[in-house]
């Protein structure tokens, strides 16, 4: 880890608060670096780096879906198993609005609105995970058991090989 300071997000506190075990990862952040730069700069395979998406279904209701880095969502068989006709990715502004975030530092932890938060299951089969820590450049690591625990997610298979 980094000697710098590590920033006091919500999230942190939201996991501070629960008396969550975690581990802090600063990393230079680089626009549109996505999933593989934060992996090579943690020495961590693309796959245990799991990133936060807000999307929304056709009424604007917004969602947090939780997908290995290397990995897509099918908005399609998501929208299925929600029983929506469709699932889109938020516009950056939109998503910074419901997240309290900005995009590229989005956390699934303190978020400003309440969201349902879906998971792809095969993230619990990894010992240890990254996820933004709600700044660009910092992320968080921690048993997979421990965001199910906090977030009580729903569990879905909904990846694509990209």
């Amino acid at each position: 880890m980094n000697k710098e300071k590590i920033p006091v997000t919500p999230a942190i506190r939201l996991l501070r608060e629960n008396n969550t075990v975690f581990s802090s990862h600063l990393y230079p952040y680089e626009e549109h670096g996505g999933t593989a730069h934060s992996a090579r700069c943690l020495a961590v395979e693309e796959h245990a780096i799991i990133k936060t998406l807000i999307m929304e279904e056709e009424h604007h209701q917004p969602l947090i879906v939780l997908m290995h880095g290397d990995r897509k969502v099918s908005t399609k068989e998501l929208a299925r198993l929600l029983n929506v006709k469709a699932i889109t990715p938020c516009d950056p502004a939109v998503a910074n609005k419901h997240s309290g975030y900005l995009v590229g530092g989005t956390s699934p932890f303190g978020t400003r609105k309440p969201m349902a938060v879906y998971m792809e299951t095969s993230i619990l089969e990894l010992p240890l995970i990254y996820l933004n820590g709600g700044k660009r450049g910092f992320l968080v690591g921690l048993a997979p058991t421990a965001v199910q625990q906090l977030l009580k997610p729903t569990l879905v298979n909904v990846a694509l090989i990209e």
